[in-house]
């Protein structure tokens, strides 16, 4: 069977729960309000593409290439992002909703969350060096044995992360969130 190759293209409104999108490859294509919620999307390679107010919770992501792929104004609650094909990941989110989502064991250096609800995302044994949580909110996100060198929290809110389990060197704190270093010790911090 022919696999799609779409370049450049601006996809719509269109509903890919009951037209499912054609597997392929998408180059520095646009999707632009578009309904993946539960699509199987496995397989699929995603280049320089755009997803704009498009909703892909629950969408299926065995092996998907996502090679500089941006989100903004996103729906994307309940993602597998480890089930992705690792080579050459590199996402970004902006104003997204990333509820519930897993980015297990991947390598995310660099990878910019902006103005997102990351709230009870799994981010065990992930590779965050450099990455940036620009006003995220990390409420019950998960921690554990992941490298945040030089990661930036200044602006984040409600994370809790245990420093003896994860990798902090050079990472940005603000001093109001210093608490959410220490909550494990269940010290009480005023102002």
């Amino acid at each position: 069977m022919a696999k799609t190759y779409a370049e450049g293209q601006t996809f719509e409104k269109c509903n890919f729960t009951e037209t499912p999108l054609a597997k392929g490859e998408y180059e520095n294509c646009t999707f632009s309000q578009c309904d993946f919620s539960n699509a199987d999307l496995s397989g699929c390679h995603f280049s320089d593409c755009h997803f704009t107010s498009c909703n892909l919770s629950m969408a299926k992501l065995a092996q998907t290439a996502l090679k500089e792929v941006q989100f903004s104004g996103c729906k994307l609650l309940g993602l597998r992002f480890e089930a992705c094909n690792p080579f050459l990941l590199a996402v970004a989110f902006d104003d997204c909703l990333l509820n519930f989502s897993s980015f297990c064991q991947l390598k995310l250096k660099k990878t910019k969350f902006k103005n997102s609800a990351l709230q009870e995302v799994d981010f065990t044994e992930t590779d965050l060096r450099g990455a940036s949580f620009d006003q995220c909110d990390l409420t019950r996100a998960v921690f554990e044995r992941t490298n945040l060198e030089g990661a930036d929290f200044r602006t984040a809110l409600h994370y809790s992360l245990d420093p003896e389990v994860n990798q902090l060197k050079k990472a940005k704190f603000s001093l109001g969130g210093v608490a959410g270093l220490l909550a494990k010790y269940g010290l009480e911090i005023t102002p």
